[in-house]
């Protein structure tokens, strides 16, 4: 197991893999933008900020990568990715698939955009090992993720499925929690790190 991801690394880190992970993020983010304007066109322009959550996290997660390009850490934009990735990543997936429970249909478009994102969650978690963030760029990007969070649910800017809006409570309930564990995955990133590092010394 630890031969076969030692060779899954080498491509993971590899520059030209790199770029090409880094391509389809940004035309990632792009679409994602765009899937948002219908929803951005009736919000409130000092809400905008908070509402294209997915194409926001891939954003964060290029600058990541760029900073590895440029073998940098931009650790603060790590922190952001590591954290948001996973979070919307698997939110995307968890309410496509509950509309598929309530309507019974979800199209090409519902299982694509369930693929995409669980690709968002997982490239989030491959790269682990790259992330430098301190605590300091935790709570930084725990204040951000828990802050959207009371933006969407309490001033109601969460992304828009109609089909689920009669579960808005019980939406927020589980979105909230999965921050927590986003967050915690993130701490035990750092702490894992950390031990790594006092071993070797």
């Amino acid at each position: 197991m630890r031969l076969l991801w030692t060779q899954l690394w080498i491509l993971l880190s590899h520059k030209s893999f790199l770029w090409l992970l880094l391509f389809i993020n940004i035309l990632g983010s792009v679409y994602g933008y765009d899937w948002y304007m219908w929803q951005l066109e009736i919000t409130e322009p000092k809400f905008w900020i908070f509402v294209p959550d997915s194409p926001t996290a891939t954003l964060f997660f290029s600058i990541a990568i760029i900073g590895w390009l440029l073998k940098r850490n931009f650790k603060l934009m790590e922190a952001l990715a590591l954290i948001t990735l996973v979070k919307y990543g698997l939110w995307a997936v968890v309410m496509n698939l509950l509309t598929l429970v309530e309507t019974g249909y979800i199209g090409p478009v519902g299982w694509m955009l369930i693929g995409s994102h669980f690709a968002m969650a997982v490239q989030g978690v491959l790269y682990l090992k790259n992330y430098r963030f301190s605590g300091w760029h935790i709570a930084i990007a725990a204040v951000w993720t828990m802050h959207n969070d009371v933006i969407d649910y309490v001033f109601g800017q969460m992304p828009i499925y109609h089909d689920l809006t009669k579960y808005s409570p019980q939406i927020g309930y589980f979105t909230f929690w999965l921050s927590v564990a986003c967050i915690g995955l993130a701490v035990w990133s750092l702490r894992s790190r950390l031990q790594e590092r006092q071993l070797k010394l």
